[in-house]
């Protein structure tokens, strides 16, 4: 029992040494707690101060969108979907067939108007063949039924003085009979005449009359040119009213071929194969992905700051790493001279400011007719342009601008 009371006093002295010979450690965290205290509000100090100056000499927004132009890729024609080549996210070229819409029965129309095309324009040729043919033929027959009344009526011409000479002479040739100073066979002899020369010259007059029937029988016959050139005429019409109608059906039929409209990437489908469309009907969402841009809302109050052309700096919240490094420089009053990708993020530029408010183009409007007014400050749309980077940038991601006004 002593030398267990002896241990334990020799175990409380060393203890008790250990205890005296250690130093007083509560003064020196003092000390540092003050330095970082100091430190932390000199750092907020001079960040708040810089923070206050940036709202003077820049303009931040931090709820920009990237945008493009979304095309909706939609069907003319009514049918149904019997392929489909394309999927999100697939790339497509402009003209690339991306939906093809059963063509079967456009095809039989098509054929269709092709054969009765066809058939027009083989009746209008043989019209025109005929044509020709009765062309030839009444034209031979009118010079020749033009040649005999020539001939008639030169007979005519002929014979008219011959019988007035004929009557004359008998007219004579009776007075002197009468007058008993001639024989009856001279009077006869000149009756005969005169009869004979008559005889001839109405017959002569009747073949002219004939001749003249004949040759407005060739006449009627050459109207029939013209009855036939209506014809022609007729169809002519007829075919390029049904070639107007192919080229329709043809244009329906290459509707059923749905291309591409641009070179891009398809965003979104909405159809499958087997299903069927009607005119109208979206098929699916492309983009240009190499045309993008941002639209802001800007404070009407801090819209006169801006001017076209004005840098600014980009930060994707998809990219935390890439374009922040600019606008944080910038919020502290520090230019970066880094031309590094890298550093520089992504840049743009103010290419337009609206010139109305985005509550002028909402749907339902806001009536005051209570009388109670609470001013709203609006908001203008601005458009900055920026590059494309590898892609990185799609319609509908936020990001943050930060405009720099300060005159440069």
């Amino acid at each position: 029992m002593a030398d267990n009371d002896d241990a334990k006093a020799d175990q409380e002295g060393g203890e008790k040494k250990a205890t005296d010979s250690a130093p007083p450690p509560r003064r020196n965290r003092g000390w540092v707690r003050y330095v970082i205290l100091l430190l932390v509000l000199g750092v907020g100090g001079y960040w708040g101060f810089q923070e206050v100056r940036s709202r003077f000499t820049h303009v931040y927004e931090y709820d920009a969108r990237i945008a493009s132009s979304l095309i909706t890729v939609s069907s003319r024609v009514a049918g149904w979907v019997t392929e489909m080549s394309i999927s999100e996210g697939d790339d497509i070229s402009k003209g690339q067939v991306i939906v093809q819409i059963d063509s079967r029965e456009s095809d039989l129309l098509a054929e269709q108007l092709v054969a009765r095309v066809q058939g027009v324009e083989a009746e209008r040729q043989r019209l025109i063949a005929e044509k020709g043919l009765v062309d030839v033929q009444t034209k031979s027959r009118y010079r020749t039924q033009k040649s005999v009344l020539g001939t008639s009526e030169a007979e005519v011409s002929s014979l008219k003085p011959q019988l007035q000479l004929a009557r004359t002479e008998f007219k004579r040739t009776k007075s002197l009979f009468d007058k008993k100073i001639i024989s009856r066979k001279q009077y006869d002899e000149a009756q005969a005449r005169e009869q004979q020369l008559s005889g001839e010259y109405r017959m002569a007059v009747a073949e002219v009359q004939a001749a003249r029937d004949k040759l407005l029988e060739a006449q009627a016959e050459r109207a029939r040119l013209n009855v036939l050139d209506s014809e022609i005429a007729k169809l002519k019409y007829e075919e390029g009213w049904l070639r107007a109608q192919l080229k329709q059906q043809r244009l329906d039929l290459g509707d059923r071929s749905i291309r591409g409209p641009v070179n891009g990437v398809v965003d979104k489908t909405f159809v499958e194969v087997g299903e069927y469309v009607t005119p109208g009907q979206r098929l699916a969402l492309v983009h240009d992905p190499d045309t993008v841009w941002i639209e802001a809302n800007v404070k009407e109050t801090e819209v006169r700051k801006l001017r076209i052309g004005q840098e600014v700096d980009v930060a994707v919240d998809a990219y935390p790493g890439e374009g922040s490094f600019d606008r944080i420089l910038g919020a502290i009053g520090i230019e970066s001279h880094d031309n590094g990708d890298a550093e520089q993020g992504f840049v743009g530029h103010v290419i337009a400011i609206g010139n109305s408010t985005t509550a002028e183009f909402a749907l339902l409007p806001s009536p005051n007719p209570s009388g109670n007014f609470t001013k709203i400050t609006q908001r203008l749309p601005v458009r900055i342009a920026i590059d494309q980077k590898e892609r990185k940038l799609r319609p509908g991601m936020m990001v943050e601008i930060n405009i720099d006004i300060r005159e440069r």
